[in-house]
């Protein structure tokens, strides 16, 4: 009986190479809007905060989301120029 150790075929082949870590594209995509939602609730802490909108929490959420998908869209367009 022979083992093989053969790891072309396993889904965390490129997570570690060598003595770094690969991050994958998303961790960039979050690092990104995650600054983005900074700004954003700096400016719209205001209007968060006043009553005007229903769930505050719900809507620090949806920025967030919003800016993550922002952040993802400003890669694509990056790295196709």
């Amino acid at each position: 009986m022979t083992l093989r150790f053969i790891t072309s075929g396993l889904p965390l082949q490129d997570l570690i190479v060598g003595a770094s870590v690969y991050f994958p594209p998303l961790f960039y995509a979050v690092a990104l809007g995650f600054f983005l939602w900074l700004l954003a609730h700096r400016l719209l802490r205001g209007w968060i905060y006043a009553g005007d909108i229903w769930h505050p929490l719900l809507m620090d959420l949806s920025l967030f989301v919003i800016s993550v998908a922002l952040a993802q869209a400003l890669l694509i367009a990056w790295t196709s120029l």
